[in-house]
């Protein structure tokens, strides 16, 4: 891309993560805050780092995120996988490594729909007997 932007979208459960990746000290803005103050726990902003402490980026990119849709949890599993995506856009060797962790696949699960005449998707309602 022009000038040394990268750009990658990144999805989990209903949760969308556009990526931006520039060269710099390794900052991490999603909307607008810091990674430390939007993912208030620590094992989210693991999460969200993974593909970078994997190929050995972490403090060589600048990260501008904008994330939207679902819950918190959705929201990293969705910045973990643009910011894979915008580091295979960045280089091509990392893809084997980024695969093979599975950090480029769209996870597909999503939660399933509710069932008409029952609970939920499948609990069903107590059965009486008499």
């Amino acid at each position: 891309m022009a000038d040394n932007r990268f750009y990658a979208t990144g999805k989990r459960k209903t949760s969308i993560a556009r990526v931006w990746m520039t060269p710099g000290a390794g900052q991490i803005n999603i909307n607008q805050r810091p990674i430390d103050e939007y993912f208030g726990r620590e094992t989210l902003k693991m999460v969200a780092e993974q593909a970078l402490d994997l190929t050995n980026t972490k403090g060589r990119f600048n990260f501008y995120i904008l994330a939207g849709g679902g819950g918190i949890a959705g929201q990293a599993g969705a910045v973990r996988h643009g910011i894979a995506k915008a580091l295979q856009d960045y280089d091509p060797a990392l893809r084997a490594a980024l695969k093979k962790a599975g950090f480029l696949t769209r996870d597909a699960r999503k939660k399933e729909r509710k069932k008409y005449g029952q609970k939920g998707a499948r609990a069903r309602y107590q059965y009486s007997k008499r």
